[in-house]
């Protein structure tokens, strides 16, 4: 797995990031987020050994964590980012996004249907957030979809949603102000993608997280180890289609 950061920084867009992990690093370091800038990592994906291997290996690429791929200040350089893409059909690079509704103006005249080596996470906080971006997710031409309620603040119902979609990730949120995460709205998450046959992953507990009607305050080292023990993440069975039939 690796991790390609060709810019850093961003900007604050709806309820989710109020407590971004960033914004809060930036600032302890004194750092302006709403700074975009390219990183010296910008050409990682191509730059190559001395025998002319790629530096980067083959496998899952992690896109942009510190920032969003479809940021309005990276649009001079998104081009060739994939155009590096392109190249590299031997990764898959995977990049999230509160930006969908900006999609079909950021990709490249040979999107077509979509590439195969590209993922797309839409990124929902709520159900106003889940309403307003997937109605747009659902219609765009992307082989390979995940949708990620992270941090999620309230309970979502994503069922209409899920057609076409490969994977959900349930995560609370964290700092020490952070909104509480309910236990049932991931129980109820994973039920929704049990019945529509989509992967579910419950990655991390909130720094508040309330189950059976009791609140728990976990540190933050802990929050994905105790998502983790709950043990209730779903692997979809890829023989069976959404309507359930073989």
């Amino acid at each position: 797995m690796a991790r390609w950061d060709p810019w850093r920084g961003c900007h604050r867009y709806s309820e989710g990031c109020k407590f971004c992990y960033i914004h809060k690093g930036d600032a302890k370091r004194g750092v302006d987020t709403n700074c975009i800038t390219k990183t010296d990592k910008f050409y990682a994906p191509i730059e190559r050994k001395k025998n002319g291997e790629y530096k980067m290996k083959s496998g899952l690429a992690y896109v942009c964590f510190s920032s969003d791929f479809l940021l309005e200040d990276a649009d001079p350089w998104r081009s060739e980012c994939w155009d590096m893409i392109r190249e590299r059909t031997d990764c898959q690079f995977l990049f999230l996004t509160k930006r969908i509704e900006r999609f079909m103006d950021c990709i490249p005249s040979d999107w077509g249907d979509g590439w195969d080596n590209v993922i797309v996470g839409c990124t929902v906080e709520n159900q106003r957030r889940a309403d307003e971006r997937l109605r747009v997710f659902s219609q765009l031409p992307i082989k390979h979809k995940n949708i990620i309620c992270q941090p999620m603040i309230s309970a979502i119902d994503l069922e209409n949603y899920l057609d076409g979609v490969e994977l959900v990730v349930a995560g609370g949120e964290s700092d020490r102000y952070a909104r509480p995460m309910h236990y049932d709205w991931v129980l109820s998450l994973r039920e929704q993608c049990i019945r529509q046959n989509v992967s579910f992953e419950f990655r991390q507990c909130g720094t508040h997280f309330i189950k059976d009607g009791r609140e728990y305050k976990l540190q933050t080292k802990d929050l994905c180890s105790q998502a983790r023990k709950s043990g209730i993440n779903y692997q979809r069975n890829s023989e069976v289609r959404i309507d359930g039939n073989k």
